[in-house]
């Protein structure tokens, strides 16, 4: 059982770092022309930007995400305090958040990339994901992975029966 959270504390504090690194930075979408570079994030910059409705699907899963993930991670470092844990149930909220984060993580990138493919490209402009796009994949194998182990050191802790007492 240790080994199971301690390892879903380790992956669920990878997975918020790098979902909050991805969600924070403008380097998911990179267009190169023959004179120019430029590079968008989650949050276009200016006044006058119009922003797209699956951006605006993105940042609001992905800050859910976060979130989620946040309270996955409170309560597994929380299972380490005896005195500060619920008995029995901190290991099973983590990992049901955990999966929550996994999957509104899921649903923001499958939304991102989908919306991002489909646009007309120029021939002479290049265009490709850039490397906040792929953290924020990494985040949600990384939040799907805690859940399941988060989920293994519930199922693997010892239950009081009728040989303690």
């Amino acid at each position: 059982m240790e080994p199971y959270r301690s390892l879903a504390l380790l992956t669920g504090s990878l997975g918020l770092v790098s979902i909050l690194i991805a969600l924070s930075t403008d380097f998911w979408f990179v267009a190169m022309g023959p004179s120019f570079t430029f590079h968008s994030g989650l949050w276009p910059k200016g006044v006058y930007n119009k922003v797209a409705d699956y951006i605006r699907a993105t940042q609001s899963l992905t800050i859910l995400a976060s979130l989620s993930v946040l309270v996955s991670v409170i309560f597994l470092v929380l299972s380490y305090i005896p005195l500060l844990s619920l008995p029995g149930h901190g290991r099973l909220i983590s990992s049901v958040t955990a999966f929550a984060a996994g999957l509104f993580a899921m649903v923001a990138m499958v939304v991102y990339t989908s919306e991002r493919w489909n646009q007309p490209h120029s021939p002479q402009v290049q265009t490709f994901f850039s490397w906040s796009f792929y953290l924020g994949w990494v985040s949600t194998v990384l939040l799907l992975c805690t859940g399941s182990l988060s989920l293994s050191a519930y199922c693997r802790a010892s239950r009081p029966g009728y040989d303690t007492l």
